[in-house]
């Protein structure tokens, strides 16, 4: 078992969240599914209802998924949860920089 706001603070480290959105439940029955929203331009009191909401434990290990969802940070780069085989965490992504063949200009 694992606690989802624990887990969260440890991930985003010193990283400024843009905005969040973190689901529970099960991936195909939208009805069952428990939403935790984190708003752009958000207030420091929602920051903290946020991460107060994510005070829950839950089971990560092989098994379904459990905890869906995608963070946004400041500086363009994101965290999405990855999974295997109901086995999940979080993965932080960056824009992979842009090849230098495709800065080059082609003559018409």
């Amino acid at each position: 078992m694992i606690n989802a706001k624990t887990e969260f603070l440890q991930h985003i480290e010193t990283r400024e969240v843009k905005c969040a959105e973190i689901s529970t439940g099960v991936e195909w029955l939208e009805e069952e599914k428990k939403y935790y929203r984190l708003p752009i331009d958000y207030r420091t009191e929602q920051y903290a209802e946020f991460v107060d909401s994510l005070n829950f434990n839950y089971d990560s290990g092989y098994g379904g998924q459990e905890l869906f969802g995608t963070i946004w940070y400041a500086d363009g780069t994101w965290s999405e949860r990855g999974e295997y085989d109901g086995s999940e965490w979080w993965e932080h992504r960056e824009c992979p920089a842009v090849p230098d063949v495709l800065h080059q200009r082609t003559e018409s």
